[in-house]
């Protein structure tokens, strides 16, 4: 088997779970973290020594793991054969998922890791059956409030999840999620979580032409510093809505720029139903992005102030028109 150097990841819990499958099976150390714009703007060094997990394609790498239909068609329109790829693709829950099916054919992989690939299943793509299973506490969701804990610099949240990866490959992961450092950062996540909450019931607002309230829209881009949300809290204030798109500036090292990220979900009640909504063919027919059916999102360049407001109004329309006619 070829030898690989690092492991390169995204950092949510779908990307912890991927990293630590492949740490353990290659027993690699290294791993380090992007975004899906760090690759596609080819802003960090990979080689064939690499694997790259939950993250678009990048010009070139060892091996390559992802479930997003939209980092696939771009990889079909740069005229590259998916096949020819090492690694794997599969339109599956999570791309922890899709890593351990593939190394699964190749070894034995110990039993406690069946419950983290659950968890990452359910976490990835909201699978959850109501309000009250998706606030339910379970080992994963802890893990997965303590790296959305914002107070914290980007280094010392990564070298948080590199210890959570370094745990997780020996042990299970209710152990984990029970350690002391663990637990701490968990509950200054709650704490953040109810202040999120309250900045978010002043941060809602629908569209005038959405009579229905059916689409929660969370415009956070009057925030001068970033505020990362939790935009699904929304549903405790409006369990009744259909879905929520969020709006706001994406920031490059902490200075805010006119670009606009959208991003959106659909609640429970509609993924309890059958229906034909499709979040992330919204974001592809928009040409800003992509994402599942349950959840995608897209980012709109603007130049100016003026600009940015005139595609905020715009898009955020757009959205809901494409939404209604599906």
């Amino acid at each position: 088997m070829k030898t690989f150097e690092k492991i390169i990841t995204h950092d949510d819990f779908d990307g912890l779970v991927s990293a630590t499958v492949c740490s353990y099976v290659l027993g690699i150390d290294e791993v380090r973290f992007a975004g899906p714009r760090t690759i596609i703007e080819s802003r960090i060094s990979i080689t064939e020594r690499d694997i790259v997990c939950d993250l678009p394609y990048p010009l070139i790498c060892g091996l390559w793991f992802d479930h997003h239909e939209g980092n696939l068609e771009d990889v079909k329109s740069r005229g590259i054969n998916p096949a020819s790829i090492d690694g794997r693709f599969d339109k599956k829950d999570s791309c922890a998922r899709v890593v351990f099916d593939y190394f699964s054919e190749k070894t034995e992989i110990p039993h406690h890791f069946i419950p983290k690939i659950d968890e990452a299943d359910v976490i990835d793509s909201f699978g959850y059956s109501s309000i009250d299973d998706w606030r339910r506490e379970t080992p994963g969701k802890i893990i997965d409030g303590t790296l959305k804990l914002q107070k914290t610099s980007t280094h010392e949240r990564w070298d948080y999840i590199k210890h959570l990866i370094d745990l997780l490959r020996t042990k299970n992961i209710t152990e984990v999620a029970e350690r002391h450092e663990v637990m701490d950062r968990y509950a200054q996540f709650q704490r953040e979580e109810k202040i999120m909450l309250s900045q978010i019931r002043k941060d809602v607002t629908f569209l005038s032409e959405d009579e229905d309230r059916s689409l929660i829209v969370i415009d956070v881009t009057h925030h001068k510093r970033q505020f990362k949300t939790q935009k699904n809290l929304a549903y405790l204030l409006y369990p009744e809505a259909e879905g929520i798109v969020e709006v706001k500036n994406i920031f490059h090292r902490d200075t805010k720029t006119k670009d606009l990220s959208f991003s959106m979900s659909l609640s429970l009640n509609i993924k309890a139903m059958e229906h034909t909504k499709d979040v992330g063919e919204i974001m592809r027919l928009l040409n800003i992005g992509s994402g599942h059916k349950g959840a995608g999102a897209g980012v709109v360049p603007c130049s100016s102030k003026d600009e940015m407001l005139h595609k905020k109004s715009e898009m955020l329309r757009q959205i809901f028109r494409l939404y209604k006619s599906q």
